[in-house]
Parts: C-alpha cells; sequence; structure tokens
C-alpha cells in the first residue's frame, strides 16, 4: 500500500448542531460510524477532531460538501470548505470535501424503513449520513484503483 493510500480516512457530515462522523478501516475498505459530536465552536470543535485523527491513525479527512441539486455550491458549501481548511492548517492532514447531496435524505429513509422511533432516528441521522458519505467516497476509490490496474 503506497503512503496516499494508508491509514484511516475520517467522514464529517458538518451539521451547525452536530458533526456526524464515520471512520474508515486502514485497508480502506468499510465505514463505521462514531459517536456524534455535539458542536460548541470552531475552535473547541477541531481541536476535538484534531485528538481523533490523532488517536486513531487518520491520514485523510473527507468534508462533506452540501452542494445544490443543480450542482452549484451556496453558503453551506463555502462555510463547510473554510471548516475543511482551518482543521488541514491545524492537522496537517489532508482535508477533501466530497458532494454530499442527498445523503442526509439516504440516512433517514433507511432509518425510517427500519422502523426506529422518531426520537432515536433524529440522533442517528447525522452518523449515518457520515458513513454512506464515507462509503461513496470509498467506492471512488476502490474504482479508480480498479481502473489504475492497483487491486488486481
Amino acid at each position: 500500500m503506497s503512503p496516499q493510500n494508508a491509514g484511516r480516512i475520517l467522514a464529517l457530515d458538518l451539521g451547525r448542531r452536530r458533526i456526524g462522523l464515520a471512520l474508515s478501516d486502514e485497508l480502506r475498505l468499510t465505514a463505521q460510524g462514531l459517536e456524534t459530536l455535539e458542536r460548541t465552536n470552531i475552535r473547541e470543535d477541531i481541536a476535538r477532531l484534531s485528538e481523533l485523527i490523532r488517536n486513531r491513525g487518520v491520514t485523510c479527512v473527507v468534508v462533506g460538501n452540501p452542494m445544490r441539486l443543480d450542482g452549484s455550491e451556496g453558503t453551506q458549501s463555502a462555510w463547510a470548505r473554510d471548516f475543511a481548511a482551518k482543521l488541514h492548517r491545524t492537522t496537517g492532514v489532508e482535508v477533501v470535501a466530497w458532494d454530499e447531496r442527498l445523503t442526509t435524505v439516504e440516512a433517514e429513509r433507511v432509518l425510517k424503513q427500519s422502523g426506529i422511533s422518531r426520537t432515536r432516528r433524529s440522533r442517528a441521522v447525522d452518523r449515518l449520513a457520515a458513513v454512506i458519505l464515507l462509503e461513496n467516497y470509498l467506492d471512488t476509490l476502490d474504482r479508480k484503483n480498479l481502473h489504475e490496474g492497483r487491486n488486481l
């Protein structure tokens, strides 16, 4: 495994009140939801994420980029990119903005179909949205590696 493909990937589903978290395994094959981070302020949020990055051997962070349905960027997207840039400056790890259109909608649909209560769904949606975001990113990496002959 080359250095750019080594280490865990952390996915962030940024919200104004919470940050959904998902972490890959070291081989970058699976995504596992982590405890949702309750937001306080940007300095403390980044400090807690930096600690998580150090403790879990994270070498890449994928930040959900809330694009509009037409593919353009809005104010939420600019906010997410600013957060991503601050996280990169603080940690030094690679930070990738990744299109997260409809991940929350998909997470809500899956949770609703599972039959869990509305209260439990509201607490789980951010984590599941982060897992879906990370799975989408990992799938793209896998397709790229297959195309380049790395998984043969």
